[in-house]
């Protein structure tokens, strides 16, 4: 079973993404609720923790750009 896609994503004042809209609903969700509930398996992403300890939300690597986090918050 694979988890909800992202099919949007916000920007805060930094430009860093800050939250996404997961598809069938209408309402962003904050980032670090989607991290919790991509590490269930409950949304289509990979979180990846670099040597800094912050962890990320990325789009499954697919070879497209256009569903990336920092394209679809344009």
């Amino acid at each position: 079973m694979s988890g909800k896609k992202i099919v949007d994503a916000k920007n805060d004042s930094n430009g860093n993404v800050n939250a996404v809209r997961l598809e069938g609903n209408s309402s962003f969700t904050p980032l670090a609720t989607a991290i919790k509930m991509a590490e269930k398996g409950q949304v289509d992403a990979v979180v990846v923790n670099p040597k800094s300890g912050k962890k990320h939300l990325r789009a499954k690597p697919d070879g497209k750009k256009k569903n990336n986090l920092d394209q679809l918050a344009d």
